[in-house]
């Protein structure tokens, strides 16, 4: 799987999470398992929290144009334009959103989810994450914490996409999720399985202070059966 191409013009840098080490984990864990996503021909291909587009553009340039529809979602208008200039470069069809996590998808209509969340544990965040949107218009460099501060334990949002995600995925659905060590990742995994998915770790690497994993959380057999 090829790195897509991308640019930061000097403005960016301030108001779009660049890519970095957690990015390309997920992208070498997503290389490892591109026969499997590609085994299971995913119509619809949807990351959370695109910032720069490398991932969706990479996965859009893995499919013939037409076979499979990758979407975009991000709460911060700076990095949809950034997704869209990325995949435009790269010469991938990749629709961008301007919108909070999934809360306008049709239920089980994901067969592939890819979510770097903000993972880092912060102080708790007041209010809810829709009542900060207006923020990533009017705080400039400030806009960039908002991509990596998670909230205590770091699960703020990340807690929010799993409470949907039986909503959400298909029944051949298969979503790549990364974490950082303090978020406690044999527990999430405890707690997916506990409602009905199957999760594993498939990636995990050290860097400058931080331990990362990739997990894939997939549903059932049974659950997937009832589905189709």
């Amino acid at each position: 799987m090829d790195t897509p191409v991308y640019k930061f013009e000097p403005q960016d840098y301030d108001v779009v999470y660049e890519p970095a080490e957690d990015t390309f984990l997920l992208l070498d864990a997503l290389e490892d398992e591109q026969d499997t996503i590609k085994g299971r021909q995913p119509l619809v291909c949807v990351e959370i929290g695109p910032g720069s587009g490398v991932l969706i553009s990479a996965i859009a340039k893995c499919f013939p144009a037409g076979q499979t529809h990758c979407i975009a979602f991000d709460i911060n208008p700076a990095a949809c334009r950034m997704t869209q200039r990325t995949s435009q470069l790269n010469r991938v069809a990749v629709d961008v959103v301007n919108m909070d996590l999934l809360g306008g998808l049709h239920p089980n209509s994901v067969d592939l989810l890819i979510f770097n969340p903000p993972y880092v544990p912060t102080q708790p965040i007041d209010g809810s994450l829709e009542e900060h949107a207006e923020t990533f218009r009017s705080d400039g460099g400030q806009a960039l914490i908002h991509s990596w501060a998670g909230g205590i334990d770091g699960m703020v949002v990340t807690d929010r996409v799993l409470n949907d995600l039986d909503r959400v995925l298909s029944a051949v659905g298969v979503f790549y999720l990364l974490l950082v060590k303090e978020n406690n990742p044999s527990y999430v995994l405890d707690k997916v399985r506990r409602r009905g998915f199957l999760g594993t770790t498939i990636k995990e690497r050290r860097i400058r202070g931080e331990h990362l994993y990739v997990l894939r959380i997939e549903r059932k057999p049974d659950e997937a059966n009832s589905l189709q």
